[in-house]
């Protein structure tokens, strides 16, 4: 058995500094270095390594054998969630019922602010919902440009609209890997970052037709916005405390757009004077004309598909049996046990092989299959097509948790957040941040939390918070930084044809990203204290 220890150096601050080594490897090849995601995340999986054996003692076998744990969660469930999900687009897209989709959309109004909300805000929360990893935003950013908007503001407003989405992305991907690397219940974390991150969506539509518009949008269409976020919000709430993580994006999309509809002031025709100071682009598409019913009934049924299937699975007698095909077993050559003495979680590993989000969205991907009538064939070649674009993704995700869980098994992760705990009170506000940083640096909620989780548990421990409250503040603070992301940023230049522009989209999109982390760390540092009764 190897037990960690906490200092193995003999000083907790010098054994946090260089258990720190593999994070700040992977901070500053990424940020600073500017190399590759998958790239940053091997070499810090090699220092993590490195210093678990020599400095923490961790035997090399176990070490390794910790590495190939946290690789293997990373195939499964969390980029066989990923992979199904983008499958099915891909599918909608081949087809073109994207196109249907889409066009559905930008029919419900004439008027940019409100073409902001639906697709921005709406339909970049589905298409966070499903796929995640950068698509929401480049998505989002050709479709209004297509309307006619300046290529810098249609990829501003994309930047700030993939916020309140991002911690239940990718169908729950960001907060399963959460729950599994802290080893805190899934309902737990999902139900709290189900308190934080519906505060977000309140005002995040409000920002939208402020951008758009200036005080001008926010005087006309403030009741659509808030219509739009308080059902966003709402339904976002509802879904991740009661229902399911994997569908609290889903349904929060498709309501923010039907609360849209159902404001009188957002059908209305645009006035002249708002679209010529607005859409100072040339549009590239109308809306124009109408689709047949059917095709319309399809483009919707994908994702209706995915609201019944994980509906069924969670219903008590289905979600039983679901679960009975969940393997659990001790995870070979892996014996380790905390300072304490007690053996750590993770020496056990669980593959929940039907009722993962994963296999769920593969039977709707074929059911959707069924009825977009794709080929056998066709559906095959663009899952391996899914797979191959997302080849660098699942390097970079695999690599990072193999990291995170070597750092865990160490001990690395509990000498740091112990050092962390020396915050005290101030913990609960600066948690926030640490998530931010970690997806401004990362681009993605899900290494986010695969890095920092852990320590924010034990920092929490250590300083009397609540883990499960902290280790949500991981998630809901590091949405706050996916605007700001290289990652991001470059997609949006991309999408938007603004070549080398990242640093005029940084400059505008950081005031909002740290306006908005603020008040998730002001919101956090309340259900630390006099806002308890809004955790569960």
């Amino acid at each position: 058995m190897f037990v960690q220890e906490l200092a193995p150096l003999g000083s907790l601050g010098l054994s946090a500094l260089v258990a720190a080594l593999p994070l700040a490897t992977v901070l500053v090849l990424l940020g600073a270095v500017r190399l590759k995601a998958h790239v940053a995340g091997l070499l810090g999986l090699a220092v993590a390594a490195l210093v678990a054996v020599i400095v923490f003692g961790m035997p090399v076998g176990q070490t390794i054998s910790g590495a190939v744990q946290g690789a293997a969660f990373g195939l499964f469930p969390i980029m066989w969630i990923v992979v199904n999900a983008l499958w099915i687009y891909r599918l909608t897209v081949r087809t073109g019922h994207f196109d249907v989709l889409r066009r559905s959309f930008g029919r419900i109004s004439d008027d940019p602010r409100i073409q902001a909300l639906i697709i921005a805000f709406c339909f970049g929360g589905l298409m966070e919902a499903l796929a995640g990893f950068g698509a929401p935003v480049a998505i989002s950013t050709v479709m209004l440009v297509a309307l006619g908007f300046a290529p810098v503001k249609a990829a501003i407003v994309a930047l700030v609209a993939n916020t309140a989405p991002v911690a239940f992305g990718a169908m729950g991907t960001p907060v399963v890997t959460l729950a599994q690397v802290t080893g805190l219940p899934l309902e737990s974390v999902s139900s709290i970052v189900g308190r934080q991150t519906p505060l977000l969506a309140v005002v995040v539509p409000l920002l939208l037709v402020l951008i758009v518009d200036g005080r001008r949008g926010l005087r006309e269409t403030w009741a659509p916005a808030l219509a739009c976020g308080l059902a966003f919000g709402f339904v976002q709430f509802l879904a991740s405390n009661y229902v399911s993580a994997q569908l609290a994006d889903i349904g929060a999309a498709l309501a923010g757009v039907a609360a849209v509809m159902l404001v009188p002031s957002a059908r209305r025709p645009a006035r002249a004077e708002v679209k010529a100071s607005v859409l100072t682009g040339s549009a590239t598409e109308s809306f124009d004309g109408e689709d047949n019913r059917g095709d319309v009934v399809k483009a919707y049924a994908p994702y209706l598909l995915i609201i019944l299937i994980f509906s069924i699975g969670q219903l008590p007698p289905v979600k039983k049996l679901l679960d009975s095909a969940t393997w659990k077993f001790d995870w070979p050559f892996l014996d380790v046990a905390a300072a304490n003495g007690k053996p750590v979680s993770g020496n056990t590993f669980s593959l929940p092989l039907l009722s993962t989000g994963g296999t769920l969205v593969l039977l709707a991907g074929i059911v959707t299959a069924v009825v977009l009538k794709v080929k056998l064939a066709d559906t095959a070649r663009e899952w391996g097509a899914t797979v191959h674009e997302l080849r660098f993704a699942i390097l970079t995700v695999t690599s990072v948790l193999a990291l995170a869980y070597v750092m865990n098994l160490s001990g690395q992760t509990t000498t740091i957040g112990n050092l962390i705990a020396g915050a005290g009170g101030a913990l609960a506000f600066l948690s926030p941040i640490l998530g931010w940083f970690g997806v401004a640096v990362s681009g993605s909620d899900t290494s986010a939390n695969a890095l920092f989780g852990a320590l924010q548990v034990t920092a929490a421990n250590q300083a009397g918070f609540s883990p499960d409250l902290l280790a949500s503040a991981n998630s809901s603070g590091g949405v706050l930084g996916k605007m700001i992301s290289p990652q991001n940023l470059t997609i949006a230049c991309a999408a938007a044809q603004l070549t080398g522009q990242e640093g005029n989209l940084l400059r505008k999109v950081l005031p909002w990203s740290i306006g908005l982390l603020l008040v998730m760390c002001l919101i956090v540092a309340g259900q630390a204290s006099f806002l308890s009764w809004m955790l569960p």
